[in-house]
């Protein structure tokens, strides 16, 4: 029986029977809410836990994220064969997690192995050097070596308050 989506939002669902844990413990995981993945799983009765192999599947992300192994949260994302519904945010998750473990790599190094890069993007090496030398990096063949390209950072310009102010009685004088 498949309920429409004004239904479900106008009478619910059964709590523990129909909720979608795994798409809600990945959309924290997703906004790198790692603490509110934490206590959604904590919450989770060990019923629902030990029915939902996916669900199971996504708080392994979660504890990798915590523990801060890099490589094994593409292990966990690959190790999964995940349904239709929930690889669109998995994919999605993928792809931006390997953008920060590359503003990370861009923060952190000035040079770094290609072993060691590849890890933290979660390719293999000869992705990873691809990746990397498209970002304007270079390789040293001989060293296997990366040499990490800082690029330039765009500050957020700082509101002047006498502009804030003017802006304000501004507004407030077109409302008025």
């Amino acid at each position: 029986m498949q309920q429409s989506h004004a239904s479900v939002a106008a009478e619910g669902v059964p709590f523990q029977d129909e909720w979608p844990f795994a798409i809600h413990l990945l959309g924290h995981i997703y906004v790198d809410d790692i603490n509110s993945a934490r206590f959604l799983w904590k919450s989770i009765p060990p019923a629902i836990k030990e029915s939902q192999p996916e669900l199971v599947a996504a708080w392994k992300i979660g504890q990798k994220l915590w523990k801060r192994d890099y490589a094994g949260v593409y292990e966990a994302i690959r190790g999964f064969d995940w349904a239709q519904e929930t690889q669109v945010l998995v994919t999605g998750f993928s792809e931006l997690y390997t953008k920060r473990m590359f503003e990370l790599l861009i923060s952190a190094y000035s040079t770094i192995s290609i072993q060691n890069a590849a890890q933290f993007l979660g390719m293999s090496e000869e992705d990873a050097t691809n990746y990397v030398l498209r970002q304007g990096w270079t390789v040293d063949p001989a060293s296997q070596m990366l040499t990490v390209t800082k690029q330039a950072i765009v500050r957020e310009q700082k509101l002047d308050p006498a502009k804030l102010q003017r802006l304000t009685e501004y507004v407030f004088h077109l409302e008025h």
